[in-house]
């Protein structure tokens, strides 16, 4: 398996339980095209968590992995700009986030070697 790095990030749903229910739904089907990208990104692993409102998204990446390459990536695939204009519904950014921008990265402020 190729070395990885792990990248954390949170982002708000809106506040209610008919949309939050909606977009579980939505992430038990996540669209072929979707995943696709997600993968010819360098992703290997994607996990995201849900707290009441709160979503917490851990990626595994590949070494060669880019941040900034990914989202040139996403503006350029339209399914994914449909997929997150849709996701935008249920979505709502963090308090102190750049306007357009929904997932902020997480700091790590503890790790348990082993």
């Amino acid at each position: 398996m190729k070395n990885s790095n792990r990248l954390c990030f949170a982002c708000d749903l809106k506040d209610d339980p008919f949309l939050i229910a909606e977009y579980k739904k939505y992430h038990k089907a996540v669209w072929p095209e979707i995943l696709k990208s997600i993968k010819d990104a360098g992703i290997l692993n994607m996990e995201i968590y849900l707290c009441e409102n709160r979503l917490f998204m851990i990626m595994e990446v590949a070494d060669n992995f880019k941040l900034e390459q990914k989202k040139h990536m996403d503006l350029e695939n339209p399914k994914v700009q449909e997929w997150e204009k849709l996701m935008w519904d249920y979505q709502q950014a963090l308090p102190k986030t750049n306007k357009n921008e929904k997932w902020i990265p997480m700091e790590c402020i503890f790790k348990l070697d082993s």
